[in-house]
């Protein structure tokens, strides 16, 4: 798994937030600057025309004159040399001064216009003015256009923008520190967490214990629980590991002790029946050790996504057709009804071993002559797999046993098998894992006529898709 440091990538999404958000503010105040500078320009022109209208009179034949105020001009003029235009027309377009080339703009209700445009090859903001000279009778409209290049106002802008970027710059690195030094105080609780797990022996699984935040508790917590889980499978694997060892001595004794036997005497019968019973122990031994590597396996697959869709009929079908010569060499009918076909979320080894154990449980616990009857029936929101027999049932001595297996927890269970002496109910054991794993409900009672008896595990219906018997 690759690792990163939170410090650095908390480090990089706040900053790369600061800059957007300063990029953003950036945008606005360029914005902002081009208004500024305009309001100021579009004030200075308005006050320059405005100077050069007063200045417009009525000569002696009732026409218009002016006299230019260069003063008025001359306001225009900044450190950025703009250039600067200007002209006057009377009544009806009538052209008095200036410049001729110099558009007017159209003004509006209060009789001021401002304009962007070209002179030539000079990009100019221009204002004009609509105003009326009195000659005693009538009044005379005159327009008044003045215009200057947008050099100063360029620069204004762009003094406001540099300005408003270093003061965002020097927030954005103020910011970066002042991060930087939040998240490493934010995060020495998990330092100190840390710090609190690696000093530990690997056998140390009491709880955490670290003064920490309320955003840190929950992980604590977490971790707590986990511990006190993985504690408790610890010990109840180291004791059924201790007790499953000993099934295994007891017979492997047996072996050795029966071939010490048949190898001293010089009876063939008596070292046949030695060596026959080491036969006994070694099959016994070895189908301990075959059950204790099913738990492993079930240990496995509780951990992974393991489960499939299955035709559980077809392999209830193929495993009692498999152990029906064992059940014929014992004595016993083992037979199969129900559907064809029905399908469930299982793991197909698991669930072949699940009912080899419940198979092999029933023929050698219900005697010769017995009926041993493997079902997969339909009910109305389930499937029920089902093996029932009617040889003598549960001893009365063995009930709460079986009932212990059947209710109890995983360690539980596996603690009940493993203080048993005998290994009886390893089977039953067994099947008791693989089904909580199937998420299927193991019950267990009296054949149907009351006598016998009785497994049966429930799928529910969400997990599986019957398929009806003529589909194979």
């Amino acid at each position: 798994m690759k690792s990163y440091s939170l410090r650095r990538r908390m480090l990089l999404w706040l900053l790369l937030a600061t800059v957007l958000i300063g990029l953003l503010a950036l945008a606005d105040t360029w914005r902002e600057a081009l208004r500024t500078a305009q309001s100021v320009s579009d004030r200075v022109l308005a006050g320059s025309a405005l100077a050069i209208a007063e200045r417009v009179t009525v000569d002696e034949t009732g026409g218009l004159e002016v006299d230019i105020p260069y003063s008025s001009l001359e306001m225009l003029v900044s450190t950025a040399q703009d250039q600067v235009f200007y002209r006057v027309d009377g009544p009806v377009g009538t052209f008095l001064t200036g410049y001729p080339e110099l558009a007017n703009v159209q003004t509006g209700p209060e009789g001021t216009g401002f304009g962007d445009g070209y002179f030539g090859n000079v990009r100019i903001r221009t204002a004009t003015i609509l105003r009326r000279v009195s000659t005693g009778s009538e009044a005379i409209p005159f327009t008044v256009t003045v215009a200057e290049s947008t050099r100063a106002r360029d620069d204004l802008a762009r003094s406001i923008l540099l300005r408003s970027a270093l003061r965002l710059l020097a927030l954005i690195l103020s910011v970066a520190v002042i991060v930087w030094l939040i998240v490493t105080l934010a995060l020495r609780p998990l330092n100190r967490l840390g710090e609190a797990i690696a000093q530990r022996s690997s056998d140390d699984l009491r709880p955490v214990t670290v003064d920490a935040p309320q955003e840190v508790t929950q992980l604590i917590d977490a971790i707590n629980s986990f511990m006190q889980r993985l504690d408790a499978a610890l010990a109840a694997l180291r004791h059924f590991t201790g007790n499953a060892s000993h099934q295994l001595r007891t017979p492997l004794a047996v072996v050795r002790t029966e071939l010490a036997l048949a190898t001293r005497t010089a009876d063939p019968a008596q070292a046949e029946a030695a060596a026959h019973k080491a036969d006994k122990a070694l099959i016994r031994a070895e189908r301990v050790l075959a059950q204790l590597l099913v738990l492993a396996r079930v240990d496995v697959a509780a951990g992974t996504q393991s489960l499939v869709r299955m035709d559980i009929a077809r392999a209830a079908r193929m495993q009692s057709a498999e152990m029906v010569p064992e059940a014929l060499r014992r004595g016993i009918d083992l037979g199969y009804e129900g559907h064809d076909s029905a399908f469930a979320r299982a793991e197909p080894v698991l669930f072949a071993e699940l009912l080899q154990n419940l198979i092999d449980n029933a023929i050698a616990y219900a005697g010769p002559g017995a009926i041993v009857t493997v079902r997969v029936l339909q009910a109305a929101d389930n499937t029920v797999v089902e093996v029932e027999d009617n040889g003598p049932g549960i001893p009365p001595d063995k009930i709460g046993f079986v009932a212990g297996l059947v209710r109890g927890t995983r360690h539980e269970v596996r603690k009940t098998v493993a203080d048993s002496s005998t290994g009886y109910g390893f089977g039953l054991a067994i099947v008791a894992e693989i089904a909580a794993l199937f998420g299927a409900l193991l019950e267990t009672g009296p054949g149907k006529d009351g006598s016998g008896f009785r497994v049966s595990l429930t799928f529910p219906v969400s997990e599986f898709v019957l398929i009806d018997s003529l589909q194979d």
